[in-house]
């Protein structure tokens, strides 16, 4: 049984359907992320199991038992904030011990909790210190400790890593997913950034106008998304338009504007005649000065129209036939190379078969 199972839940405000229909299902000891852009309905779904919007519809369910009728502060859960949501007049200790004192545990047992949750969050030296004397990286590991520190079945977390900088949301990052390994308590997470879900989680649900499009673990939404709305969201993707000329039992043939004949594999419930797009990640393409024999099993001619230089990797924009334009993405491996090819040299392109995908219209 899973922990917490979500069955059918339906959300409206007025005419407009935050939520709709969605049923999930999250594992005890699972950090499972809620990926979408803004407004598809993740916060409110994330807001019902906190206890603090009620559904419609449908049934919330912790170890089987529905929980719709239970308050947010009867439910076995916490909630971390992008805001941090500290208490300013309390130092770090302080906010960190406030769920204990709430539940009325003794002094003592607050006193060396407290000590265990600021050394887990490497924060025994800021201890004294209030919110406002602390970096916002310091203030996410201080909500984090406040969230643990209670053992909670679930910790909700709301975009936590929204309001830090790039660098700092990456270390933050690794300290989350160190820290939900040690606690083992449940994870349910919010963002809408792609990047993050894909490093944190163990299984991904993408979410659009409210509806789950795809549940699976990372590596399975990034490199087989179930349709273009995923394939499009989840990282850097091409899309060219195409036409299906002819299907067989292990591919699909494609007439693709700019490339001319492709071949993909085969998808369910395509015919010939299905118009759709072909899609391929910047990563997968291989460019190289000349055609190379066998290398690959589509190759095509263009030149290099322009490229961007971003430290460890360059991406290449390459026109085909028809002003056509790609996207390929190449590793700066090399010592002392900062790019690979100059704006107008000639090229020729190539990818597998099992790289590319099509999706219908």
């Amino acid at each position: 049984m899973a922990l917490l199972e979500i069955r059918n839940v339906t959300k409206r405000f007025g005419n407009f359907t935050a939520v709709d229909n969605v049923s999930i299902a999250v594992e005890a000891g699972e950090f499972f992320t809620l990926l979408g852009p803004s407004g598809c309905g993740k916060t409110t779904l994330l807001r019902m199991i906190a206890g603090f919007d009620a559904p419609d519809s449908g049934e919330i369910l912790l170890d089987g038992a529905d929980i719709a009728g239970l308050p947010p502060e009867k439910r076995p859960f916490h909630t971390v904030f992008q805001s941090y949501a500290l208490f300013p007049h309390m130092t770090v200790a302080g906010n960190i011990g406030f769920p204990l004192k709430m539940a009325g545990r003794a002094p003592e047992e607050i006193k060396t909790r407290v000590a265990e949750a600021l050394a887990e969050v490497e924060l025994t030296p800021f201890a004294e210190r209030y919110p406002h004397e602390l970096s916002g990286g310091q203030k996410q590991r201080v909500a984090f400790a406040r969230g643990l520190i209670n053992q909670p079945r679930l910790l909700l977390l709301d975009e936590p890593l929204g309001a830090l900088d790039e660098k700092l949301r990456e270390n933050m990052q690794r300290e989350l997913i160190k820290l939900q390994a040690e606690a083992g308590v449940t994870f349910i997470y919010v963002t809408h950034a792609q990047n993050e879900a894909l490093a944190l989680s163990h299984r991904i649900a993408v979410m659009h106008q409210g509806k789950i499009e795809q549940i699976d673990e990372p590596s399975r939404i990034y490199n087989f998304p179930v349709n273009r709305f995923v394939a499009d969201f989840i990282g850097k993707i091409n899309m060219l338009k195409a036409q299906v000329s002819e299907v067989s039992a292990a591919h699909l043939k494609l007439t693709v504007m700019g490339l001319g004949e492709v071949k993909v594999p085969r998808r369910e419930h395509i015919k010939a005649g299905d118009q759709g797009v072909i899609a391929i990640r910047p990563e997968q393409i291989r460019i190289a000065a000349r055609a190379e024999d066998g290398a690959a099993e589509f190759q095509s001619a263009g030149k290099i129209k322009d490229f961007f230089y971003i430290g460890d990797v360059t991406t290449y924009i390459i026109e085909l036939a028809n002003s056509t334009r790609i996207e390929a993405l190449l590793p700066n491996s090399a010592p002392g190379h900062a790019k690979l090819f100059e704006t107008g040299d000639p090229v020729v392109i190539s990818w597998q078969e099992q790289s590319a995908q099509f999706f219908p219209d």
